[in-house]
């Protein structure tokens, strides 16, 4: 049987340098390409080497609002210090909410400007 992993995410938002900029901050993660997307608008590859998420924007910069769920539900991110990514969230204007303890981690959640939800969670 093959092995494999998730090599990237494509999402469509408003500001791709926007949540770019928040996910390099809250993941020290980095732009890996940034260019024209292949049936217009613009695209931002931001992540690690492996593995990350591709911000598209169409070239009218509509993007949502989505709803939850239809068809994405969340975007989970691991993080080594939970409390410095929820200042980070909240320092960019967004609010955390459903905050929960469990085995074997600790996590919350946000909506990002274009109600896109992203869990983050640390274990340990």
């Amino acid at each position: 049987m093959p092995n494999g992993f998730l090599e990237h995410t494509n999402i469509t938002v408003s500001d791709p340098d926007r949540l770019s900029g928040l996910l390099q901050k809250l993941c020290n993660w980095h732009e890996r390409w940034s260019g024209p997307a292949q049936l217009g608008g613009r695209t931002i590859h931001v992540g690690t080497e492996q593995q990350y998420l591709a911000l598209y924007a169409r070239a009218d910069g509509a993007a949502g609002p989505f709803t939850k769920g239809a068809p994405l539900n969340h975007v989970a991110l691991v993080v080594d210090d939970i409390e410095a990514a929820e200042s980070l969230v909240m320092a960019a204007g967004l609010q955390p909410f459903a905050h929960g303890d469990y085995y074997p981690g600790r996590r919350f959640y946000f909506f990002d400007w274009d109600g896109i939800e992203f869990e983050i969670v640390t274990y340990g």
